[in-house]
C-alpha cells in the first residue's frame, strides 16, 4: 500500500483541500485518523496545516511502528497514536481525545469496500468522535457494476457436465440451484481479458456513501434499471469502486481494471484493493433490449447482487434480504479455483486418457484425493470395483450426490477413513490394483503440500497388490527465476513515502520475515501477476510414488543461468504430476516460455514464490546464475530451500 503512489498522492491532495476549507472557515483543524497504519495520513494532515491529529490503530505492532515513524519525522507534538479500536476511543478531558474532530480521515477499505468494517466504524465515529458537519477524506465512495456473460468466470461457480467415453456426467441438481459461496471473489480483473466476457449491461452506478455525513451500517438495497445491450446468459457481476477525495469529485482514486482506461498502462497497480466478481444465484437467459434491474444489497460487511426482469414477477425476481449462502455443500467443499479445475476440459481429457491406459475389468481402484471425480471416472471407464477415501463427511456427501445424480450410486464405495486406518476388511478383502490421486487436498497451501498423496500411498502399502499401478506414478518440482511486473512491491522496502521516512515499517516487516529459521516460499496465483522468465525452467526434484516415502532426506543442488535481461525479484515454483509415462498435468506453466520470457500460468492452483532479499539486475549473458538448494524432509513433509546469485 505504501508503494501505491496514486493512492498516496490522491489522499494528500484531498487532505490539503479539506484542511484549507476548514481553515477558511476560521476553525482549528482537529483530525481523527482511523486505521492509521504507519501514521502516513496523519503526517500528511499536519504537513497540510492541521493543528492536531488523533491517530487510531488497533493492531499493537502497527501502532508501535506508527509511534516510531511519527517520532522519526518530528511530529510527536502534533500526532497522538491511540492503540485501540475506534469504537473504544473516549472523548473528554480525561479521554483519549480531548475534543471531537472536525476532519475525519480514514483508510478502512478492502476490495469489497466495506469488508473491513468501514460502515460500523464510520457510524460510531459520527455518533461519538467527530463534530456534525465535519469534513471527510475520502469524501465519498461510489460502487459500480456490470452484468456479463462469461464462460471462464462461470466455471468458478458451477460444476459443468463432463463427457466421459461418450457418457455425460452431470452435476447434482442441488448444485445448479445453489447461490454459491457467500464470500466475495476478489481478483486482479485487469488480467481477465475483455474477450473472456460479454457485457450485457452498461457500467451501472449502484450506490454512493457520503462519509462526511452520518453513515448507517444497517441493511440496504439499491437498484438500477437498464436495457440489455445484447442477448445472452446473465451469470456474473463485475464490480469495483471509486473514492472522491473532495466534495466536487475532482480528486478521484479509481479501482477500475486496466481495460477501462484509454490506455491499460495508465491504470495504477494495487494488490490491497482489487476488483470483485459476484456470481448470480442462477444463470438467466436475457434478450437484447430486454428491460432489467440489477440490485445490490449490503449488510455491515458484505455485498450481494440479484437480477430482476421487468417482465417477470416470480420468486427469482425478489430481492434477497439476507446474504445468500451455499445450500448444496459443494461450494464449501470446493473453492472457486477447485471448481475451475474440475471444469477444465483439457485437464479432464488428460486424466481420462491416463485412467483408460491403466484400467481393465478386473481392476480394483482406490482413490485418495479430497472431493475428487476420479473415482467416478474410473467406474464409468469400467473398473471392477472403486473405493474412495474422503477426508470429511461433507466431501463424502457431495460425491454421493454426484453419484446419485448420474444413477451410479453403487458404483463407488465412499469411505470416511484415514489411509493409515484402512483395513482389508473395509475393502471387502480386496487388494488394490490401482491407487489413484489427482492429487488434491483442501488443506494444501503450497504446491508441494500435495505430496501428502505420497504419505497416503506409503500408509496403504500393505493393501496394494505387488504389481499395483500408482497414478500419478511420480511428481516433479519445477523452478524458474522471474522478473515481476508489479508483485515485487508487496515485499520491497519503502524507505520514504511521499517525503516521509517510514523505514521503521520496513524494519518491522524484515524482523517478521527473519523470524523463521529459514526464509520460505509463499503461495500466489501467478496468472494474476504477470512476470517474465529470466532463466530456463527446470525440474529440480523428482518424487517416485511407485516407492514408499524414504526415511532419509532428499537433496538437490544446481544453478539456473540468466539468459534474459531484466531484474530478478525471485523464483516461481510449481509441481507437475506424471500420471503415466506419457501423460503429465502441470500446476504451474501451461505453455512453453516464450522467446521474450512470457509465462502462462495455471489459473487453478497457486504457485510458490520465493522472493530474493534484494532484486538482482541480470545482463542476460549467462555470466550470473541463480543457485538453488532443496531438501525434502520426510519427517516434516516439507521442502526447505535456499537461493543465491552466483557468478558462473
Amino acid at each position: 500500500m505504501l508503494h501505491d503512489h496514486d493512492r498516496n498522492e490522491k489522499y494528500f491532495k484531498g487532505i490539503r483541500a479539506a484542511v484549507s476549507r476548514i481553515k477558511a472557515r476560521g476553525e482549528r483543524v482537529v483530525v481523527l485518523d482511523i486505521g492509521t497504519g504507519t501514521g502516513l495520513l496523519s503526517m500528511m494532515a499536519v504537513t497540510a496545516g492541521a493543528d492536531f491529529c488523533y491517530a487510531v490503530e488497533v493492531f499493537k505492532p502497527m501502532a508501535e511502528a506508527a509511534q516510531s515513524i511519527v517520532k522519526k519525522n518530528n511530529f510527536s507534538d502534533k500526532i497522538k497514536i491511540i492503540n485501540k479500536h475506534s469504537s473504544d476511543v473516549t472523548v473528554g478531558p480525561d479521554g483519549d481525545m480531548q475534543e471531537q474532530a472536525n476532519l475525519l480521515i480514514t483508510e478502512l477499505f478492502d476490495t469489497e469496500l466495506i469488508g473491513e468494517g468501514a460502515l460500523p466504524s464510520y457510524e460510531h465515529a459520527h455518533q461519538h468522535l467527530v463534530k456534525a458537519g465535519c469534513e471527510a477524506v475520502p469524501h465519498r465512495a461510489t460502487v459500480y457494476a456490470q452484468l456479463v456473460e462469461s464462460e471462464l468466470l462461470w466455471r468458478w461457480a458451477q460444476l459443468q457436465p463432463v463427457e466421459v467415453e461418450g457418457a455425460r456426467l452431470v452435476p447434482p441438481p442441488a448444485v445448479g440451484r445453489c447461490p454459491g459461496a457467500h464470500s466475495v471473489c476478489d481478483i486482479q480483473l485487469s488480467q481477465v481479458s475483455p474477450t473472456s466476457f460479454t457485457p450485457l449491461s452498461p457500467l451501472c452506478t449502484m450506490f454512493s456513501v457520503d462519509f462526511s455525513k452520518p453513515v448507517s451500517s444497517a441493511f440496504q438495497s439499491h437498484s438500477t434499471s437498464f436495457v440489455a445491450q445484447c442477448g445472452g446468459r446473465a451469470q456474473v457481476v463485475l464490480s469495483w469502486w471509486d473514492l472522491d477525495m473532495d466534495p466536487s469529485g475532482t480528486i478521484v482514486c479509481s479501482m477500475a481494471p486496466s481495460w477501462m482506461y484509454p490506455q491499460p498502462t495508465m491504470a495504477p497497480w494495487r494488490d490491497h484493493w482489487m476488483q470483485s466478481v459476484y456470481f448470480l444465484p442462477v444463470e438467466t437467459q436475457v434478450a437484447e433490449q430486454e428491460e432489467l434491474s440489477l440490485t445490490v444489497c449490503h449488510d455491515d460487511y458484505s455485498l450481494w447482487y440479484s437480477l430482476q426482469s421487468h417482465s417477470l414477477q416470480d420468486v427469482r425476481a425478489k430481492t434477497p434480504q439476507s446474504r445468500p449462502s451455499c445450500t448444496c455443500q459443494a461450494h464449501l467443499v470446493w473453492n472457486r479455483r477447485r471448481f475451475g479445475e474440475l471444469n477444465d476440459r483439457q485437464r479432464t481429457v488428460s486424466y481420462i486418457a491416463a485412467l483408460r491406459s491403466v484400467l481393465a475389468e478386473d481392476r480394483v481402484c482406490l482413490s485418495v484425493s479430497d472431493g475428487s471425480l476420479l473415482p467416478v471416472f474410473a467406474h464409468m471407464l469400467g473398473a471392477k470395483k472403486v473405493f474412495s477415501l474422503e477426508n470429511s463427511r461433507m466431501s463424502k456427501q457431495v460425491i454421493e450426490e454426484v453419484l446419485e445424480a448420474n444413477s451410479v450410486k453403487g458404483g463407488v464405495e465412499l469411505l470416511e477413513i484415514r489411509p493409515e486406518q484402512l483395513t482389508s476388511q473395509d475393502l471387502g478383502g480386496e487388494q488394490i490394483s490401482v491407487l489413484l490421486g489427482e492429487p488434491y487436498f483442501s488443506t494444501s497451501l503450497l504446491p508441494w503440500h500435495s505430496l501428502f498423496f505420497w504419505y497416503c500411498r506409503t500408509a496403504l502399502a500393505g493393501l496394494l497388490r505387488p504389481d499395483a499401478t500408482i497414478l500419478p506414478c511420480s511428481a516433479s518440482l519445477h523452478v524458474v527465476a522471474v522478473e515481476f511486473q508489479d508483485l515485487w512491491r508487496i515485499r520491497a522496502a519503502c524507505g520514504t513515502c511521499e517525503g516521509f521516512d517510514v523505514s521503521p515499517m520496513d524494519e518491522m516487516v524484515q524482523r517478521s520475515l527473519d523470524f523463521h529459521e529459514s526464509r520460505e516460499a509463499e503461495p500466489h496465483p501467478l496468472w494474476e501477476y504477470p512476470c517474465r522468465a529470466l532463466t530456463q525452467s527446470a525440474a529440480v526434484m523428482t518424487f517416485d510414488f511407485t516407492q514408499c516415502v524414504p526415511e532419509q532426506p532428499i537433496s538437490s543442488r544446481g544453478s539456473l543461468p540468466f539468459i534474459r535481461i531484466g531484474r530478478c525479484h525471485g523464483v516461481a515454483l510449481w509441481m507437475e504430476y506424471h500420471l503415466t509415462d506419457d501423460v503429465t498435468v502441470s500446476g504451474g506453466l501451461t505453455q512453453p516460455i516464450s522467446e521474450q520470457g512470457t509465462c502462462e500460468w495455471s489459473r487453478h492452483r497457486k504457485q510458490g514464490v520465493y522472493f530474493l532479499r534484494s532484486a538482482w539486475d541480470s545482463s542476460g549473458d549467462g555470466g550470473a546464475a541463480v543457485s538453488y538448494s532443496f531438501t525434502f524432509e520426510p519427517s516434516l513433509g516439507d521442502i526447505k530451500m535456499d537461493f543465491s546469485i552466483t557468478d558462473q
